[in-house]
């Protein structure tokens, strides 16, 4: 059985169980400071979804508004004429064969990895490696594009990726608690409207059912629909 620090504990006796209008969440989410560092503010979201329906699947990426308050490393599997351009605009690696073999020998100190269309063939023998990681390119997500110089500069600045669990959730990062308060709003709105954008044809039903909002270490706070 897990306990919770005292910390935590006395947290958590602030928050409501009753669900929050948003912008009265993070308010509350953002007054809980009883860590010294800047926590993540993260957002967590119960679909109406099968995960076992491949139509049902909910996944992609998103520049939030105001960002997420962290940079990413980002590598460009790329050919080497664009190679120059995507470490300009972000990536710590780029190129080709070199980099395939890199990633092969175990090199994996990257958050994101962009791919052009050009190289998938090379880049596909990574699966093994970099699905288990998270960060196979993928046309889903943005991450396997022909403008890799723009994608490289987007997600090295912040650019969100998510996904659906196996249970229905989609759990993304929105921000930091540093944040303004209406910046922080703008973010969450701005991810919820995109993924109601989104939402698969084949779906029934509720689409949102639940959606709760926490900082890295504290308590979560469910947020009205």
């Amino acid at each position: 059985m897990r306990v919770r620090s005292k910390r935590y504990q006395k947290e958590a006796q602030q928050v409501s169980k009753e669900p929050m209008d948003l912008a009265e969440g993070v308010k509350k989410l953002m007054s809980l400071k009883g860590v010294k560092f800047d926590q993540s503010i993260e957002c967590v979201l119960n679909l109406g979804i099968d995960p076992k329906q491949a139509d049902q699947l909910v996944r992609g990426s998103i520049s939030l508004p105001h960002g997420i308050g962290k940079q990413k490393k980002v590598i460009a599997f790329c050919d080497d004429a664009e190679a120059e351009a995507a470490k300009k605009a972000g990536a710590v690696e780029a190129g080709c064969d070199e980099l395939v073999k890199k990633v092969t020998d175990g090199w994996l100190d990257f958050d994101v990895a962009i791919a052009s269309p050009k190289v998938m063939g090379k880049v596909g023998k990574l699966g093994r490696v970099l699905g288990p990681q998270g960060k196979m390119p993928s046309p889903k997500n943005g991450t396997v594009t022909p403008d890799v110089v723009t994608a490289v500069a987007e997600f090295a600045a912040g650019k969100v990726e998510f996904r659906n669990d196996a249970g229905g959730n989609v759990h993304v990062v929105v921000g930091k608690q540093s944040f303004d308060a209406n910046k922080l709003v703008e973010n969450i709105e701005a991810f919820v409207s995109h993924l109601k954008k989104i939402k698969p044809s084949t779906t029934k039903g509720t689409y949102i059912k639940t959606m709760f909002i926490s900082s890295t270490m504290g308590p979560s706070l469910q947020i009205n629909i």
